[in-house]
């Protein structure tokens, strides 16, 4: 593999401010992965569609992983980074439909950053505050970091001080992290990065089992080479070195904790099984995702009675008298899928509130589910947590899923309390949701599930189904600040992912969503989904989902029906919500739920230009069901347009006003303007900003004038680099309470600077050579002045992997242009037109596009390039 994961940004925002995608660079194929094409596709979406992940100005994202379904559809992953800081809980999920359009996102933030960067506390007042809470034996305090907590939803400037050592006992180690409010210095949380299980172990659990090991020379060493080569070694009770277990005859261990073998045949067990399962049951190859095996150390410390997981391996005590080993499966199999959660989801599930609980519950539903998967008569599967460990000294379990609330800390019912506990009982609503999910309420072979409330029972889909939708949703789904209720964000709940992956794998309103809608109503977490229907019944649903047309010209989409309960029926169709001018047909106008219509929506010459909200209906023998179709009625031609509807501007809130643009040649002018009028009582608390129709965002007004009244004003912005003609944004977002308004009208002027002239081309083809920098130069002369703040340069270059080449225009004074660099990944060859602001340079001499292939393995040639001044 020629080549190593990195970042590289393509840039959205001008003017100041940088918006951008961070892409992974993916080793190079014939052709583009899978993975790496639903990346690509993840971008385009998301350039579109900023408002859906709550984009602001002075951010970028990066690409953090992907999924591609068996359909085509991909779920793309991305982290957020405001103004250069890193954005806890700014994650979120871009999903596309199977031919590459926006089909949704997964986000947590409520609303659009809008966040001052400079501290009021000193990093070393939060560092003195994160020492003062940490207990234990102190190693280091480490330099914090300055960050956009977003866990809630909305952002805060804070610090994060990481402080290590060991825990009070003298023999846990501690990454304790503790988080500061920049602006006041209170305390905003903590936990400790080290997750563990602490009690006392009765015996050797696994029994009679088969371990994989690999032989060198005569000796076998306890590295699965199945698994990635897992590994499991003797701490000797100690807490630094590690010593690989080795076997003469490949018989380990006697089943007695007084042979050092035994529980390293129980951890190197459990590790087996835990990959196992991850890779057979969803797919997963491994706990990290990339086919590693996890490591175990045991026999760590001196009558420790704990084990934990640190982010990358497990580790087990020997318990009291150091004769009881906490090596059980279920156990082992929790602690590893922390790593999976933390692996899936970028940095976990935040480790405190509600999305604690939901880390805490993933992994005893998976720890749980690895023991049923074992299938060992020793310890055979059930609902209980840490059953063999004795970990109360009284031979009950940690926790019970059945019933949580039998621990006497745990909830069994969600309520508004719920988010103040300790993760480790939080959990219990969502280890009732799933028990109740996949065996059903009341009594069952495993304990009996009481229900919340007046809620109606619940009767299970089973274990293997109800996993699955459960891993899917963490999969595809969860964001790290995912909760139980929300009542800002109810998209942001394990209710709702959970019946977004029923929906993708049986179907909305199957049997297996009807389940998970009742579970969760069975521990009293409800939900904005609607209720699903008793009798005959059917969905709408318009692809594509928008379309643009000229004024007099037509458009068309296809309108499908799929049955989601009972038997046909037939369905009509018709539309609401039309322009002016604008008529709807149907072909046919009827059809039997399941089959589809075309659409086609014909405007007149007077319709009017905007984007509006064509609602589709389709009515049944009872009931009318609808989907939505954005219609864009383009401009008359001209670069200039007004939009003088009002739009109400509510206390924190966000709203846009369109003005789409038609015949207006070419890119946009370097001294467009934008007229805005807004009436507001407090303009500093509002941020006014231009969005461009590729997404790129230009800030006209940023909550200054403080309680001055009324925006009144035009502003002047380079959009040189924008191409006129699509549909331009005014996004005002009310970035404080107390004071309110309206936009009143806005006008976009695109004019600018005469349209380039002069140039040449060059036909001759260059061969770009592996890790070579190559030229080819067009001669300009005759021309007068200076180059256009809108020149082109059309490149057309053949290569294998363009993600190598990074290109240049070099002016004739040796100024140089990069037009391109390394973006692409894996993409074939470059047939592209780059508008670059040359004002700056005289238009006659030699010009010279250069072409840097950056790494080994692809070659390919300069085709020919066309310089337009």
């Amino acid at each position: 593999m020629k080549r190593s994961l990195a970042a590289v940004s393509i840039a959205l925002l001008t003017s100041g401010l940088l918006t951008g995608v961070a892409t992974t660079a993916y080793a190079a194929p014939a052709a583009p992965t899978p993975e790496a094409s639903a990346v690509a596709r993840a971008e385009a979406a998301l350039r579109a569609n900023g408002a859906a992940v709550r984009a602001a100005a002075g951010e970028t994202y990066a690409a953090y992983s992907s999924k591609v379904d068996p359909n085509g559809a991909a779920h793309t992953r991305y982290t957020r980074a405001y103004h250069g800081l890193r954005v806890a809980g700014g994650d979120f999920v871009v999903h596309t439909a199977p031919n590459g359009s926006f089909a949704g996102s997964s986000v947590g933030l409520v609303t659009p950053l809008a966040v001052g960067t400079t501290p009021r506390i000193s990093a070393g007042k939060a560092a003195a505050a994160a020492k003062t809470l940490f207990k234990g034996t102190l190693t280091a305090v480490g330099a914090p970091e300055l960050f956009v907590d977003a866990s809630s939803g909305k952002g805060r400037l804070a610090w994060e001080t990481v402080v290590t050592g060991w825990q009070p006992d003298g023999q846990t180690p501690s990454k304790f992290h503790v988080i500061t409010d920049a602006a006041t210095g209170s305390l905003i949380g903590s936990y400790d990065e080290i997750e563990m299980v602490a009690g006392t172990g009765n015996s050797v659990y696994s029994g009679t089992v088969t371990v994989d090991t690999t032989l060198s020379g005569s000796t076998y060493s306890m590295i699965d080479p199945v698994r990635g080569n897992g590994s499991t070694c003797d701490m000797n009770n100690g807490t630094s070195t590690c010593t690989t277990l080795t076997d003469a005859d490949n018989t380990w261990g006697t089943g007695a904790p007084s042979n050092r073998q035994s529980a390293a045949v129980d951890a190197h067990f459990g590790a087996a099984k835990t990959f196992d399962y991850f890779k057979n049951v969803h797919g997963r190859n491994g706990i990290f995702g990339d086919g590693r095996g996890v490591p175990s150390r045991v026999h760590y410390g001196n009558n420790y009675v704990n084990a934990f997981w640190d982010g990358s391996r497990m580790t087990y005590g020997d318990g009291s008298g150091n004769a009881n080993p906490l090596v059980s499966i279920d156990v082992a199999a929790h602690e590893m899928s922390h790593g999976v959660t933390e692996n899936v989801v970028p940095g976990g599930l935040t480790y405190s509130g509600e999305s604690g609980g939901l880390n805490e519950a993933t992994s005893d539903i998976f720890g749980n589910m690895v023991e049923f998967y074992a299938n060992t008569a020793a310890d055979p599967g059930d609902y209980q947590v840490g059953e063999k460990i004795n970990i109360n000294g009284d031979g009950t379990p940690l926790r019970y899923m059945y019933n949580p609330s039998l621990d006497g800390s745990s909830d069994s019912c969600w309520s508004t309390s719920t988010k103040n506990k300790d993760v480790h009982y939080s959990s219990g609503v969502a280890n009732h949701f799933f028990f109740n999910l996949a065996e059903g309420t009341g009594a069952t072979p495993y304990g009996t599930s009481p229900i919340c409330g007046s809620a109606p029972a619940v009767t299970g889909i089973g274990r293997a189904t109800a996993e699955k939708i459960w891993f899917r949703a963490l999969d595809v789904y969860f964001t790290s600040n995912t909760a139980y209720v929300n009542t800002t964000n109810p998209a942001n709940t394990a209710r709702a992912y959970s019946l977004q992956a029923a929906t993708d794998l049986h179907g909305v309103c199957s049997t297996q969503y009807k389940a998970v809608q009742a579970a969760w109503t069975a521990v009293n977490v409800a939900g904005s989904d609607t209720a699903c229907p008793v009798g005959n019944d059917f969905s709408v649903s318009v692809s594509p989902a928008a379309g643009s047309v000229n004024p007099g010209g037509s458009v068309t989409a296809t309108v499908a029906t799929a049955i989601t309960n009972g038997s046909a029926q037939t369905v009509t169709f018709s539309a609401t919500g039309l322009p002016t001018g604008a008529t709807a047909s149907f072909s046919p106008a009827s059809v039997t739920s399941g089959g589809s219509s075309t659409l086609t929506i014909s405007t007149s010459a007077s319709t009017p230009a905007g984007t509006y909200s064509v609602t589709v209906n389709g009515a049944g023998a009872a009931v009318t069901r609808s989907a939505t179709y954005n219609l864009t009625v383009n401009g008359p031609p001209g670069c200039s347009q007004t939009n003088g509807t009002d739009v109400t501007i509510a206390d924190s809130s966000t709203v846009e006003s369109p003005i789409t643009i038609s015949g207006c040649t070419g890119n946009a002018g370097s001294a467009s303007t934008v007229a805005v009028g807004i009436v507001h009582t407090y303009i500093g608390d509002l941020v006014v900003t231009l969005v461009a129709p590729d997404g790129s965002t230009y800030v006209l007004h940023n909550r200054t004038g403080g309680s001055t009244d009324n925006i009144n004003q035009t502003y002047n912005v380079n959009l040189a680099g924008e191409v006129a003609n699509g549909t331009w944004k005014l996004r005002v977002q009310d970035a404080a309470s107390g004071d309110t308004g309206y936009l009143n009208t806005w006008t976009l002027n695109l004019t600018g600077s005469a349209p380039p002239s002069c140039g040449g081309s060059n036909a001759t083809n260059v061969t770009i050579s592996d890790n070579a920098t190559v030229t080819s130069t067009v001669p300009v002369s005759g021309c007068t002045g200076n180059a256009s703040s809108t020149s082109t340069v059309a490149v057309q270059i053949v290569h294998t992997y363009i993600g190598d080449l990074v290109v240049t225009l070099v002016a004739p004074d040796g100024s140089t242009y990069v037009l391109h660099n390394r973006t692409g990944g894996s993409t074939d060859n470059i047939n592209q037109t780059y508008t670059t602001n040359l004002s700056s340079e005289v238009r006659n001499g030699t010009w010279t596009l250069r072409v840097q292939d950056a790494a080994s393995g692809d070659t390919g040639y300069i085709d020919n390039w066309t310089l337009t001044l």
